[in-house]
């Protein structure tokens, strides 16, 4: 728990960067605004604060400040992308998959195009006959591989502030006693009892409800949704420390 005097607009530029890393979830979030006002000061720090992070966790203070970094679309911008090409996280795949361009969406808030991405990684998970047909069966979740699942999850989580990702959607649940019906209006699914339209209707923003992304789709029952959070995967990241 961090103490003293509220970070004002005369602390170093330093100063709040180390602050705002060090901050507990909660703290974070209440400096985010001061991060935002102070951008130009930031960017050139960010860099070099990153190289001193862990890429291979999910820390989501990072991925705030690599979209942070690349609102700015300037020199520090096209040094990063040059840096980390395939992006900072680490990302681990079992199955060959290059999460490149999926962290190139998250990290730029291009959420729609990362929900979309995602469905057609979770079919390649699946294998071809998923590919195929355009959409998973629950009982091919079991086979997918942990480490791609984990490296999607880390992904969503870094950069969505911990407020999106398959852990994030299976901690709700838990909070609504396995309750499904409790749950899609908490993600922002469903709405007096109508499906929210896809896509038009989603909230394609970092604003959106908590676990409102990525979309698992509903109308053919809960049991894909079911299958991908009782993953062993998943299960181990929903039952670990809450972002």
């Amino acid at each position: 728990m961090l103490s003293g005097s509220p970070v004002s607009a005369n602390a170093s530029p330093e100063a709040l960067l180390e602050r705002f890393q060090a901050a507990s979830p909660r703290q974070r979030r209440s400096l985010l605004k001061p991060l935002q006002e102070r951008a130009q000061q930031l960017r050139p720090l960010i860099l070099d604060h990153l190289a001193g992070l862990d890429a291979t966790g999910d820390d989501w203070a990072a991925g705030a400040l690599i979209q942070l970094l690349l609102a700015g679309d300037g020199p520090e911008a096209t040094e990063f992308l040059q840096r980390y090409p395939e992006g900072w996280l680490a990302t681990t795949s079992a199955s060959g998959i290059a999460y490149g361009p999926l962290q190139s969406h998250l990290a730029r808030q291009q959420f729609e195009q990362a929900d979309r991405l995602t469905s057609a990684l979770l079919r390649e998970l699946a294998g071809p006959g998923a590919v195929a047909r355009g959409y998973v069966y629950y009982s091919e979740v079991p086979a997918m591989a942990a480490a791609d699942l984990d490296t999607l999850d880390r992904l969503w989580v870094c950069y969505s502030r911990g407020r999106f990702g398959f852990s994030v959607q299976g901690r709700l649940l838990q909070a609504c006693n396995g309750r499904w019906d409790q749950l899609w209006p908490r993600l922002a699914w469903k709405e007096g009892g109508r499906w929210t339209r896809y896509p038009g209707s989603f909230q394609w923003s970092i604003e959106a409800p908590e676990g409102h992304m990525p979309l698992v789709n509903q109308l053919r029952g809960v049991r894909l949704m079911d299958a991908l959070l009782q993953h062993p995967a998943l299960q181990q990241r929903i039952n670990g420390a809450t972002p």
